[in-house]
Order: C-alpha cells, then structure tokens, then sequence
C-alpha cells in the first residue's frame, strides 16, 4: 500500500477543497427584454444581442 512521503498540510488539504463548495453564479434580468442571463455578459434574445440593456447587433447568430 503506498504511503505519502510527507504529511500534507492543513491549509494544503484546505486550498485544494475550496472549490468543492464555490457559490453559485449570478443572474440578471434584462430590463428590456425580461431574459435572464449572467452579470456583466452579453445575451440572445429573439435573434439580437443585448449587453447592459441596449441592443447591440441586431439579426445575431450564434
């Protein structure tokens, strides 16, 4: 069975179990559209792109 050559820390094992637990992301509404989205991203909404409210390329694709 193998052994570890050297105890690992408490704040080793810690560091690497943060993010076992991260918190979950964000959402936004759009004011205009009602779409949901994340923070800070811009978002599809019936074929136009929207970032912060205002429509900034109309007939996008993804």
């Amino acid at each position: 069975m193998a052994h570890p050559k050297r105890k690992i820390s408490t704040t080793r094992r810690d560091k690497r179990r943060s993010h076992d637990f991260s918190t979950p992301r964000q959402l936004a509404v759009d004011s205009q559209t009602g779409e949901t989205h994340l923070f800070h991203r811009a978002h599809v909404h019936e074929g136009n792109l929207y970032y912060k409210g205002k429509m900034i390329v109309e007939g996008y694709s993804s």
